[in-house]
């Protein structure tokens, strides 16, 4: 589990492209030194799981399912990638709760300043839009933000100075694609809710035979 507050940003040194899969090398000279082989990591909102490391890096291997649902096949050497560690339990939860599992990928459509704050839409699959509610949370390239507005296919936030100046979101142009993971609790209350509806709707086997079902 993550916060969505990111901790460093990191750089891609290599990716090596197996068959179906890639091993991914990332500098990060502030982050590295505090990580162990198996810790949880997110970069740019995926969780992955530290497989070597060195005294400024470390490696992730990454597999099929992976690549095919999230914006990391798009990542070259050079480019700059969000970085958190999995939360501990004493921490202070100051974004909300992250689970690294990325539901989509969305596509940066606008970017506008707004006195010191900098709007930006972003295009998102219903799939993602459908547990959005106004100044609810979402999750993009891994950072905890607010929602400021959202229709069927897409999604509009505002961040500060500060999130613009550490993380990818500051410099990631209209076009880029970012991941995108929706609010965790929307899920699981949605997952409730319909069985609910399923306890309460009155369907029995006696009524599906009286009517020819059964």
């Amino acid at each position: 589990m993550f916060t969505g507050i990111i901790e460093d940003l990191g750089s891609i040194k290599s990716i090596r492209k197996g068959a179906k899969d890639f091993i991914v090398e990332v500098e990060a000279p502030k982050l590295a030194p505090k990580l162990a082989v198996g810790d949880s990591v997110t970069v740019n909102g995926i969780c992955l799981t530290v497989t070597t490391k060195s005294g400024t890096g470390f490696t992730v291997d990454v597999m099929p399912e992976t690549i095919t649902k999230t914006a990391l096949n798009d990542l070259k050497k050079g480019d700059k990638v969000n970085l958190e560690r999995a939360m501990a339990l004493s921490s202070r939860l100051g974004g909300h709760m992250v689970a690294g599992h990325v539901d989509g990928v969305g596509v940066i459509k606008s970017k506008k300043e707004d006195s010191n704050a900098l709007l930006i839409k972003i295009s998102a699959p219903d799939s993602i839009t459908h547990y959005l509610i106004d100044r609810g949370s979402i999750a993009i390239d891994g950072i905890s933000l607010t929602v400021m507005g959202f229709g069927n296919d897409f999604v509009a936030v505002s961040i500060i100075p500060h999130t613009a100046k550490v993380t990818t979101l500051g410099f990631k142009k209209p076009g880029d694609k970012v991941n995108l993971e929706a609010d965790l609790i929307g899920k699981y209350v949605e997952k409730f809710v319909s069985k609910e509806k399923e306890k309460d709707s009155g369907l029995t086997m006696d009524k599906l035979r009286e009517h020819g079902f059964a």
